[in-house]
């Protein structure tokens, strides 16, 4: 198994584009696996409301938003 510095030193013996290459395929990863942990947030949610046998309705979210059009402008 190679140690941190000994894959470091291997991506900067790279060429620039494969370098680029990897550097866009981790983005990617690491974004991807946000999403995972926001579904799995989700997931672990839902089954916490489930156990629980809470239950919501339109009722428990209405006047929550505010009506008004905005703040005011000082022209």
């Amino acid at each position: 198994m190679m140690t941190l510095q000994e894959i470091i030193n291997s991506i900067e013996s790279l060429p620039r584009e494969e370098q680029d290459y990897l550097f866009e395929f981790l983005r990617k990863k690491k974004e991807e696996s946000r999403g995972d942990n926001f579904w799995q947030g989700l997931q672990k949610f839902r089954k916490v409301i489930q156990s629980e046998g809470i239950i919501f309705t339109d009722e428990d979210f209405a006047d929550l938003r505010d009506s008004g059009v905005g703040r005011e402008i000082d022209l």
